[in-house]
């Protein structure tokens, strides 16, 4: 969310267009690791504009606001967040010690266990993050006999626990590979490339 909170501020309507597209775009390739970035505001103070139109084009506004956002994240303590998947297992009773085990690995987290009325059925609900899904029905499979069957969906989002700028933390190193993945510069980009000082 991008939110004007100027007071009196010459020309900003000449260029809101130009400072939104700006806002699109740090938005959509975010500082850490060029993702998509969710639950942010961003709140405009004051903003000092060249007197002359030709200098507050789109080619110089956009770039700048892009700048500007990019900094504000990197000293606002950005964090990660990662899509969880709401998992529902069937199994007989006899095999729901396999399925803590297995979620457990899997940094899963059981919030329901009921009983099928009249059956021997047990439906176990958890939360799993997706990046730990992979093998996670093959795995659940060996550790049940073949017994529990999981369904999963996507439920929410959440922050991923650990400071980015940790060494050795779980989210330092999920950025780390991300930008390998991506082909950009290790680490996280320091503040000087965003920061114009005057």
């Amino acid at each position: 969310m991008l939110v004007d909170v100027t007071k009196g501020v010459q020309y900003l309507n000449e260029i809101k267009d130009s400072v939104v597209a700006g806002f699109q775009w740090a938005t959509k390739e975010g500082a850490l690791c060029e993702e998509n970035m969710r639950g942010v505001r961003f709140d405009i103070h004051d903003v000092t504009l060249h007197a002359d139109a030709i200098h507050r084009g789109g080619g110089q506004i956009i770039p700048t606001a892009r700048r500007v956002l990019y900094a504000s994240i990197l000293t606002a303590q950005p964090r990660l967040m990662e899509p969880i998947y709401l998992v529902e297992i069937q199994c007989p009773e006899h095999v729901v010690g396999g399925i803590y085990g297995v979620l457990n690995r899997k940094r899963g987290h059981v919030f329901e266990e009921s009983q099928v009325t009249g059956t021997p059925i047990f439906v176990v609900k958890a939360f799993l993050p997706v990046n730990e899904s992979f093998g996670f029905t093959a795995d659940l499979r060996s550790n049940t006999g073949g017994q529990a069957f999981p369904q999963c969906v996507f439920d929410h989002w959440q922050i991923l626990a650990g400071d980015p700028y940790e060494e050795n933390s779980r989210p330092c190193q999920v950025v780390a590979e991300t930008r390998k993945r991506k082909g950009l510069k290790e680490g996280i980009p320091a503040l000087d490339n965003y920061l114009d000082k005057l």
